[in-house]
C-alpha cells in the first residue's frame, strides 16, 4: 500500500464542508492529521462528524513532521502570513481562493512558494466540473473553429444577512466583493478557456439591494486572448440566483456552459450534451453544490506533489485571474 499524504486543514468555516467530504473520499491517498482553527467553536462538531483530529494550536498542526501539505481555508487576509509559515517548514499548500486580498500580496505569496520549491495550488474548482472539462477538450481540439466571441454571466444572489457577517464583503478581510469573492470561480474558468488580453471598459456598483463596502455588480467589455470581443457580468443581487453561464461562439459552432452542464452545438448538426447535476451555490444556500469538483481538484493537487509538477490551478494561474479582477476594477475607476 502506498504511503498516504499527511494533511492539515486550517480554517473550519463555510469552505470546510466540501473539503472535508472530499478528504473523506480520498482517505486511501491522504491522512488528515489535523483540522485546526483559532477558535474552538466548531472543533467538536468536526471531530464527531468526520473523525478528524482537531486543535486550536495552529503552530502544532503546521509543525507536525507527518504533515506534508496544508489546506488553507482561513479568511483571505491571513493567507500570505500562514502560507509563508508553511513554506518555511517545507509544506506544500492548497489555498482557498483568492490568494490574498490584493494582487501585491498575492504576488508575494506565489513568489514565496517558488523560492521555497514547494507546490502551491488554489481552490478554483469550477475547472474540474464535467462540462468544463469537456469544453476545454473541445476548444483544444478546435471543435468550435476560430473563437469569434464569448461572454460570461454570473447572476447570483446573496441576502443581506450574508453580508452582515463581520468582515464579509469588506476590503480588509475579503479583499473585494462579487468579483474577487464569488465570481472569481467563473472568471478563472472563462479566462482559462478563452483568454482575456484587455479590459476595454468596465462598470462596478453597489446596488440598493445590499449594504456593503464593496461591489455587488460588475460588468466589463473585454478582448479575448485572440482579440475577439467578449463581455463579463457578475452580481450577487440577482434574486433568487441562477447558474453562471459561459457562451462561446466559434466558426464551426457554439458552446453553452451553464454551471456544470454543457451543450455543444455544431454547424454540421451534431450536438453533445452534459447534464448539470451538481448545483452551483448561486442562491441564498451558498454551499448547495456537489463536492465532486473539490475532490477532483484535491486529487490533482496530490498528484502534482507525487509527480513533482504544478497543479492544474497553480499559484500563477490563480494570480492571472486575480489580476483580471483588478484590471476590471481599475478600468471602472477610470470612468467613474
Amino acid at each position: 500500500m502506498s504511503v498516504r499524504l499527511g494533511v492539515a486543514v486550517v480554517g473550519l468555516g463555510n469552505a470546510f464542508e466540501p473539503h472535508a467530504k472530499s478528504l473523506r473520499d480520498l482517505l486511501d491517498r491522504v491522512e488528515v492529521r489535523w483540522a485546526a482553527a483559532p477558535s474552538g467553536d466548531r472543533l467538536q462538531d468536526v471531530a464527531s462528524r468526520y473523525d478528524f483530529p482537531v486543535t486550536t494550536d495552529i503552530d502544532r498542526a503546521l509543525a507536525d513532521p507527518e504533515v506534508a501539505a496544508v489546506i488553507l481555508l482561513s479568511p483571505a487576509n491571513t493567507h500570505l502570513e500562514l502560507a509563508t509559515r508553511c513554506f518555511a517548514l517545507g509544506k506544500h499548500v492548497l489555498c482557498e481562493k483568492p490568494l490574498d486580498i490584493t494582487v501585491e500580496r498575492a504576488e508575494r505569496l506565489v513568489g514565496a512558494a517558488r523560492q521555497a520549491g514547494v507546490r502551491l495550488g488554489v481552490v478554483l474548482q469550477s475547472r474540474f466540473r464535467p462540462g468544463s472539462v469537456l469544453l476545454r477538450r473541445a476548444l483544444q481540439a478546435g471543435t468550435l473553429g476560430r473563437i469569434e466571441a464569448a461572454s460570461l454571466a454570473v447572476p447570483w444572489w446573496r441576502p443581506q444577512e450574508y453580508y452582515d457577517e463581520p468582515g464579509r464583503g469588506t476590503r480588509w478581510r475579503d479583499g473585494g466583493g462579487v468579483l474577487l469573492t464569488q465570481a472569481i470561480h467563473a472568471l478563472d474558468l472563462f479566462r482559462s478557456l478563452v483568454g482575456v488580453s484587455e479590459v476595454s471598459a468596465a462598470q462596478v456598483a453597489t446596488t440598493a439591494l445590499h449594504r456593503m463596502e464593496t461591489e455587488d455588480y460588475a460588468a466589463a467589455l473585454v478582448r479575448l486572448g485572440n482579440g475577439a470581443p467578449g463581455t463579463i457580468m457578475a452580481t450577487t443581487a440577482a434574486y433568487p440566483g441562477r447558474a453562471e453561464i459561459i457562451r462561446i461562439i466559434g466558426t464551426e459552432g457554439s458552446a453553452l456552459l451553464s454551471g456544470g452542464g454543457l451543450r455543444l452545438s455544431l454547424l454540421d448538426g451534431t450536438e453533445e450534451v452534459v447534464e448539470d447535476t451538481g448545483g452551483t451555490g448561486g442562491g441564498a444556500s451558498v454551499m448547495a453544490f456537489s463536492h465532486d469538483a473539490h475532490r477532483d481538484l484535491i486529487g490533482d493537487f496530490v498528484d502534482a506533489i507525487e509527480e513533482e509538477r504544478d497543479p492544474v490551478v497553480s499559484g500563477e494561474e490563480a494570480l492571472a485571474s486575480q489580476r483580471l479582477v483588478e484590471a476590471i476594477l481599475a478600468k471602472a475607476r477610470e470612468t467613474s
